[in-house]
């Protein structure tokens, strides 16, 4: 009889109990719903933890491995499919499940950050194209839903909703989801990251080597010009895709200006505006940026060349 225990049902259980890829998936699915059902139920600081229900996930993943993150998913989705609603459900599972397992995969996949950061602007813009198609067959489509939801936010804040003002929000309503979105798996990741590196359970990723494929400056040329040919008026759903695309360029562009301001007497001046400007002047300094950033990789300057590789993160 074999003494290791690994042959029978008892010391099956008892290996799979103690393997941490499994308890990082159980754990990790288990908060992510507490902290998604946290918000469904309106409890205080219900907002703040709707935003950090993926950071169970990526820990998971990015500690454990792939297979850890997909654990980690179908826990938390069982979990949600017993204790929440069907459209609860899958907000979760589209916003902040399966994005995350696809980020993990593709990072370990591809060894490189390079394909995570083109999947921030491909997963949004695959989101709002088949929210689009599921929405073909509603009134007015997209958009009508779009401006229905609008005009009844500005009711809410009593804020007159005039023709114009809503037409201008529902042009970008789905792209800022879409960059919010963006943000928040970013944002998490990066804290992930943070926390993995200090428990010295995984090394921190290289932030300051994300550098986008070369393929991908042809995705928003395709979204642009799908956008010139959209009819006027009407061209909600190609303009928020382009945005959502733009997202990456933005952030090549910012490391990429890390990089290329290494060593420089004047680096936190340049910085500190770049910074300065997105805070205050979003729109037009985002665009700027993810011009840089499209000439960074159309240049296609390595980081030992512009110096990335050598350069801190943005965020640290």
């Amino acid at each position: 009889m074999p003494t290791d225990g690994t042959s029978t049902g008892q010391g099956g259980q008892a290996s799979l109990l103690s393997d941490p890829r499994w308890l990082a998936a159980g754990a990790g699915g288990l908060v992510a719903a507490c902290c998604t059902l946290w918000a469904f139920r309106g409890l205080p600081l219900g907002t703040l933890a709707f935003w950090l229900a993926p950071l169970p996930l990526f820990l998971a993943g990015m500690g454990f491995g792939t297979m850890a993150a997909f654990g980690a998913l179908v826990v938390a989705t069982l979990a949600l499919w017993l204790s929440a609603s069907p459209a609860g459900l899958w907000l979760f599972v589209l916003g902040f499940g399966v994005p995350p397992l696809l980020l993990v995969a593709a990072a370990q996949g591809s060894r490189g950050l390079g394909l995570p950061l083109a999947l921030l602007g491909i997963l949004p813009g695959l989101g709002i194209a088949g929210a689009a198609w599921w929405l073909a067959d509603t009134p007015g489509g997209l958009e009508g839903t779009l401006r229905n939801l609008t005009r009844t936010a500005l009711r809410r804040f009593d804020i007159a909703a005039s023709t114009g003002l809503v037409a201008d929000i529902v042009r970008v309503k789905a792209a800022a989801v879409g960059f919010w979105l963006a943000l928040a798996w970013l944002g998490n990741a990066w804290i992930a990251g943070r926390s993995l590196a200090r428990t010295g359970i995984a090394p921190p990723p290289a932030w300051s080597t994300a550098r986008l494929p070369g393929w991908y400056a042809a995705l928003p040329a395709l979204a642009f010009g799908l956008w010139l040919a959209a009819e006027s008026g009407a061209d909600a759903v190609e303009l928020s895709i382009l945005l959502v695309l733009l997202v990456p360029l933005m952030l090549h562009g910012l490391v990429a200006l890390h990089g290329a301001t290494r060593g420089r007497g004047q680096r936190l001046l340049v910085l500190g505006a770049v910074y300065l400007s997105l805070v205050l002047a979003f729109l037009p300094a985002s665009l700027a940026v993810a011009g840089y950033g499209a000439f960074d990789l159309i240049t296609r300057r390595s980081p030992s060349n512009s110096g990335g590789a050598r350069s801190a993160p943005p965020h640290s």
